[in-house]
């Protein structure tokens, strides 16, 4: 499986969704663990990544939903 953003686990960009599929993890545990080491880590290195893997990961081929 490859790493793309979702478009059904999604809140802002889908990123976490999509690392969450790739490594088949719930969503919600992976939105937490990334902005708890977002917190700790001082918040602009998390967000920069956060943007970058926004800009590098290709969106999903699925539809959006509903």
């Amino acid at each position: 499986m490859a790493l793309k953003r979702t478009n059904h686990n999604r809140i802002l960009a889908g990123v976490c969704g999509g690392l969450a599929n790739y490594l088949d993890w719930d969503p919600t545990l992976v939105r937490i663990v990334y902005a708890a080491l977002t917190i700790f880590s001082a918040a602009f290195p998390g967000l920069i990544v956060y943007l970058i893997l926004w800009l590098l990961m290709p969106p999903a081929d699925e539809p959006e939903p509903l």
